[in-house]
């Protein structure tokens, strides 16, 4: 595996993987890698010969008072996961690099759309630092590939959005969520969950499910469906930013005809924010 700290070094390699004839696949992180990470490294190698990982904690997308000087930085741990799952390069800049100019004169991407709502709403900034930053990596490995974990499915929406509108050539797959042996959605974040807290950790997951159990069995009370999925979380100790059911194209709240929906939810332990979502498709016309 070759590691580059720039973005010249990373260009010249992946230019060679070309004349070699090799599709180039990508997957940005912020490192602290798990099981989750190399399913997405898998999903990119299934179609690509030359894979790139990037690790990089983006302090554009961390707001006041959250967590970026606490986030983990395992770079040589990462490192060895990586060489052992088969990726080819890995791009771990500083911010200068990728920052030049600094982070106050940085030109920013901004998506209009599905970006102040649920995550969007509690973070204000967040999907402007992750837009900037994939657009910037994209303009760095100009993959064929790009894998994104269905866990941020905020994020996979807007970036697929900023992509089409942009004109990005890169084709953005989805690779399923990673969870634990209770449901609990893999997460660099994870590791804040206190050993009290874990064995509740999972119940967003339950919750989400519930929800979705609910709709497929007809109901459409959607606030009270949502009130209720709160409930439960406040119930195990836990305090939810926000549960909805959404339209899964557009992240809109659902109407009482959309038949693809994902209920999406976030919750706060004593020292972490998590998400979660559950996606699904129902047939008109049932018995409500």
């Amino acid at each position: 595996m070759q590691i580059f700290h720039h973005s010249a070094s990373v260009r010249e390699a992946i230019a060679e993987a070309r004349r070699a004839g090799k599709r180039i696949g990508f997957v940005p992180t912020m490192g602290n890698l798990h099981d989750g990470h190399m399913s997405l490294l898998e999903q990119a190698r299934a179609s690509c010969e030359f894979v790139v990982v990037s690790i990089f904690v983006n302090r554009l997308q961390f707001g006041l008072n959250e967590d970026w000087d606490r986030y983990p930085r395992t770079l040589e741990a990462d490192s060895a996961k990586l060489q052992d799952a088969g990726c080819d390069l890995l791009f771990c800049p500083d911010e200068h690099e990728i920052y030049p100019n600094g982070m106050d004169e940085q030109t920013r991407v901004i998506v209009p759309t599905m970006t102040d709502v649920l995550c969007g709403a509690s973070r204000p900034g967040h999907f402007e630092g992750v837009t900037t930053i994939v657009t910037k990596l994209f303009n760095i490995v100009q993959p064929d590939t790009a894998v994104f974990g269905l866990k941020d499915y905020q994020q996979l929406a807007i970036i697929r959005r900023m992509t089409e509108d942009l004109c990005i050539p890169v084709d953005i797959q989805a690779a399923p969520i990673s969870r634990e042996a209770d449901g609990l959605a893999r997460s660099s974040r994870n590791g804040f969950i206190s050993e009290q807290e874990r064995p509740r950790a999972n119940q967003l997951h339950l919750s989400l499910e519930w929800v979705r159990a609910q709709l497929l069995a007809g109901r459409i009370d959607y606030a009270e469906l949502e009130a209720a999925a709160s409930q439960q979380i406040r119930d195990a100790g836990f305090r939810e930013d926000y549960l909805k059911i959404c339209n899964s194209r557009s992240l809109e709240p659902a109407a009482d005809d959309d038949t693809e929906l994902t209920v999406l939810g976030a919750m706060y332990t004593e020292k972490a924010r998590l998400i979660d979502n559950v996606s699904f498709e129902r047939q008109l016309g049932e018995e409500r």
